[in-house]
């Protein structure tokens, strides 16, 4: 199970655990919470209606006073209330009155009249000035048929108790009170729960989009790419991109170490050997056309180890600008001042070189090192062009990045040296001179990667080869 969906997962049962419960405490209480607020409403209305009682008892015209009639007419006509899109259209309210001693002298509903409730606690509690209340089931195995019983005393003038008046109401004619509130109640518990699982959504996503983001840094990492660090969207993320940023370079650079030893030692066999065995010969006092022979190749030796040095400093250099803070640069005056450094070598071998380049091109980079890099493309391209041949330099935009063509007259690159001829120390013989160092292209590869950049070598349709570098373009 992925990481995403296991945090949503645990988020989206913690939220529900608590939802349920809450939900569960406020369905719970909405029964009880109806049925005391009644309560309340059902004890003024005994009271008030004790208050009348009483006057009828005075004038002992209970069956046709005004409670009496009150009851009578109430019922004639539908009520006809809309409370909450609840229709109401009867009195749902039962009363019956009882004298001192408990027997029913009057019944709203008639079923009960001369009946003794001495033993009914809303009777008996009352007559004892006591409150006075029961709920009562009329079936008592179905709690929906309870109903609920609030008495008040009648009093005389002289304060002395001479019967209750109970107030019922059947718990059931609630229900739809009950059922609605319940309703709504589920129905914000599943749009609590759908918030819920959006906000979790969103949240994982977060994670995910961050996490991603350092995998693909990884990714490319391990591919040998050298990416920038992404930014983190959060303090403990950053710290572990740092931490990953840092572990890279460690292993680079001990990495690079490891390459470089070997390589090195590789490169430096040759003319230590030749100089070696120069130097053997010269001990044995040869003649001087000789010695002058071994001397000049002494001579030629060093200045390829210092070479080969200067190399290997200058591209340790480039390697080693991890964060190489760039800078607008206009490409076109680079190029142009690359091709007017080397118009003395151009003119002096009879070259023929011509520059199509679009002016200005902004891109961001360091313009020491891209002169640098376009410098060695054009010292690869004067090795391998014969004299009087062409080289040609060419720019195009394509889709936000700069496109440089480097085109050759040369023999082209062989098809094994393809994927080669960007290594360190790799390096083709030229037509009239000894094997460079192998450092050049390789340097430029580096500086193409600290630009955000490519650089690749093909051969061209018509001979020779091309060196195409694209970088992108700096955004206004």
């Amino acid at each position: 199970m992925r990481i995403g969906f296991r945090l949503l997962l645990g988020f989206f049962m913690i939220v529900a655990v608590a939802g349920y419960f809450v939900m569960n405490i406020f369905v719970q209480e909405v029964k009880p919470g109806v049925r005391r607020a009644t309560e309340g409403m059902m004890v003024d209305t005994a009271n008030l209606l004790a208050q009348i009682a009483e006057q009828d008892i005075r004038n002992r015209n209970l069956s046709k006073g005004h409670i009496a009639q009150a009851f009578f007419d109430i019922n004639r006509t539908p009520i006809g209330a809309q409370i909450d899109h609840i229709v109401k259209n009867r009195m749902e309210y039962r009363v019956y009155i009882t004298d001192s001693k408990g027997i029913v002298i009057f019944d709203s509903s008639g079923e009960a009249l001369g009946q003794d409730y001495s033993r009914w606690n809303d009777v008996y509690l009352t007559l004892r000035g006591k409150y006075g209340a029961r709920s009562t089931r009329i079936d008592p195995e179905d709690e929906s048929t309870s109903v609920m019983y609030v008495a008040a005393p009648i009093k005389s003038s002289d304060g002395k108790i001479i019967g209750s008046l109970t107030v019922s109401k059947p718990n059931q004619t609630m229900q739809p009170v009950i059922r609605r509130s319940e309703r709504r109640m589920e129905i914000a518990g599943g749009i609590l729960l759908g918030i819920a699982l959006v906000i979790g959504a969103g949240f994982v996503w977060w994670i995910n989009r961050s996490i991603s983001r350092l995998v693909r840094y990884a990714s490319e990492v391990a591919d040998g790419n050298a990416p920038t660090l992404p930014k983190m969207d959060s303090p403990e993320l950053s710290s572990l991109a740092r931490a990953l940023e840092s572990m890279r370079i460690k292993l680079e650079g001990k990495d690079y170490i490891e390459k470089y030893v070997h390589t090195l030692t590789h490169e430096l066999k040759s003319p230590l050997a030749a100089i070696r065995g120069a130097a053997e010969i010269l001990q044995e006092m040869p003649p001087k056309p000789v010695a002058l022979r071994f001397i000049s190749n002494i001579q030629q030796q060093n200045e390829r180890l210092q070479l080969l040095v200067d190399r290997m400093l200058q591209q340790a250099q480039v390697e080693s600008r991890i964060r190489q803070e760039l800078a607008p640069v206009d490409l076109a005056d680079v190029l142009h001042s690359v091709i007017a450094a080397k118009e003395a070598q151009i003119t002096h071998r009879k070259i023929q070189l011509t520059s199509q380049i679009d002016a200005p091109v902004s891109v961001r980079g360091d313009k020491l090192l891209l002169e640098q890099a376009f410098s060695n493309l054009l010292d690869n391209a004067l090795d391998f062009t014969p004299e009087g041949g062409d080289i040609a330099i060419s720019g195009e935009f394509i889709d936000k990045h700069y496109r440089i063509i480097v085109a050759d007259s040369g023999p082209g690159m062989p098809e094994y040296a393809l994927d080669k001829v960007f290594d360190r120390f790799y390096s083709l013989p030229r037509p009239d001179k000894e094997k460079s160092t192998g450092l050049g292209l390789s340097f430029v590869r580096e500086v193409a990667s600290i630009h955000q950049g490519t650089i690749r070598l093909v051969n061209g349709e018509q001979g020779g080869a091309k060196a195409i570098f694209i970088l992108p373009v700096k955004e206004k």
